[in-house]
């Protein structure tokens, strides 16, 4: 397993968070009446026609390799993808954003039972104020569809990046990207045609818009969870809120209240302490072995 800091991924991760915000953008600008199950297809679609010169250039030896994972990882990234235009376009970006960020808090308990990951004490209490954070912004007065919807997306993102350290080790980040695309394809074309809305390729352009912002966002997800223990970094997911709230302000006139401010520092001060603390942590583990 590659060497990485706990810091360095987490900026990382930080950085991806705020990019993927701008594809939930563009997905809740699609019009109300917009074909879901074609929309997802059309982003399933430009992501291979993205990936695969990238991958054919770089070679694609053992590409079909020890596919199992990639097939279970796509269809779920597929499943995520359809609630995630559903409550993107029935909810506000920084609400919805707010609710994906469960994600993290859903990675702890994922972690600790498939890699037998270590919780402490310090990961537990960030992820349980993240999520007193969330539930702060949300305010859940009374369930509707559109937040369960995005309970659902965070569930397959929390799933998604856990199952990344089953995948095999040979595929590079790129085929990684490209499979879990490549796989979900039949499906979602099924799932289009049995929509039965008229055909219109003009949202293709957003869905293409879409993808090329979240293939950088799944691209370090890959590269981080492959590297650090996720219980260690799965915090840092949290950051993309503020960005949720900056392109909701400033795009759809999305004004955010007290609370949102308040559930924000919630969110992002005990990240901010837990890097701290880990930079500490490795400072002085690294002056023990140097005496």
């Amino acid at each position: 397993m590659p060497k990485m800091t706990v810091g360095f991924a987490m900026i990382l991760l930080v950085i991806g968070n705020l990019i993927a915000v701008f594809s939930d953008a563009l997905i809740k600008s699609l019009p109300d009446d917009s074909a879901v199950y074609q929309f997802v297809f059309f982003r399933q679609l430009s992501a291979v026609l993205i990936l695969f010169p990238l991958c054919h250039f770089l070679g694609n030896k053992n590409l079909f390799q020890d596919l199992k994972w990639h097939l279970i990882r796509g269809h779920i990234w597929l499943f995520g993808a359809i609630f995630m235009v559903i409550s993107l376009n029935a909810l506000p970006l920084a609400t919805a954003n707010a609710i994906f960020y469960a994600a993290p808090l859903l990675m702890l308990p994922l972690a600790m039972l498939l890699f037998k990951e270590k919780l402490t004490r310090q990961t537990i209490w960030v992820s349980i104020f993240g999520f007193i954070g969330v539930l702060i912004v949300v305010q859940p007065t009374h369930i509707s569809w559109a937040a369960i919807s995005a309970l659902i997306v965070a569930f397959t993102l929390a799933s998604n990046n856990i199952l990344i350290r089953k995948l095999p080790k040979q595929h590079s980040i790129l085929q990684t990207l490209l499979l879990t695309n490549l796989v979900g394809i039949p499906a979602a074309l099924c799932l289009a045609m049995w929509e039965g809305k008229p055909w219109h390729w003009e949202p293709i352009v957003t869905a293409t818009g879409s993808t090329s912002f979240i293939l950088i966002y799944a691209g370090i997800c890959i590269f981080v969870y492959r590297s650090v223990e996720a219980s260690k970094v799965a915090s840092a997911e949290y950051s993309g809120l503020l960005g949720a709230v900056g392109v909701g302000l400033l795009f759809f006139n999305e004004i955010p209240e007290m609370s949102m401010l308040i559930g924000t520092l919630f969110i992002i001060l005990p990240l901010i302490w837990l890097a701290r603390f880990e930079a500490k942590k490795r400072y002085l583990v690294s002056q023990t072995k140097s005496e």
